[in-house]
């Protein structure tokens, strides 16, 4: 299974690509969708959408993994982030590619084994996780490898009849 992990943004769309194969990771490859500051924010949502497309022509996923919006205490900013994700689960949509969506929370509880974890912990585990000499940047793109990692575990968890 071919899994596309998205952090969602609008300046940083972060991005993982996992093969998850009998229980084991191979990192395909990782980084990040970038839009520049001072373009209008239609534009930077037309760079998004082209870059999850071609990411899924590129890598041919079997779903993609997607973080569930997580406001903070600037509206505005969630907003955007929101319409990011709609452009991303847009492009998924139109690719074919089923997408599922996690909380900070199961991510964290999936890679490291509390949901309280804190970023640096999911980091590190995610490196340790997936063999990496260190941990991937930027940190978006570290953060769609864990989103990947953690639908590997509900999906298998899924497939064996299990809850998380």
């Amino acid at each position: 299974m071919v899994i596309l992990g998205i952090d969602p943004g609008y300046a940083t769309v972060g991005y993982g690509v996992l093969e998850y194969k009998n229980g084991r990771f191979r990192v395909m490859d990782y980084g990040a969708v970038t839009t520049p500051a001072g373009v209008d924010f239609p534009s930077r949502l037309q760079m998004i959408y082209e870059g999850i497309t071609e990411l899924c022509e590129r890598f041919h996923p079997d779903c993609m993994s997607v973080e569930e919006l997580f406001f903070n205490t600037n509206i505005t900013t969630g907003i955007q982030v929101g319409h990011a994700r709609g452009v991303i689960l847009l492009a998924a949509k139109m690719k074919g590619v089923p997408s599922f969506e996690y909380t900070p929370l199961q991510v964290k509880q999936s890679v490291v084994g509390y949901g309280r974890a804190e970023k640096h912990q999911v980091m590190e585990m995610t490196r340790q996780l997936l063999h990496l000499e260190r941990i991937p940047r930027p940190d978006d793109a570290a953060d769609a490898l864990a989103l990947a990692i953690c639908h590997a575990h509900s999906s298998k968890s899924n497939l064996l009849g299990l809850k998380i």
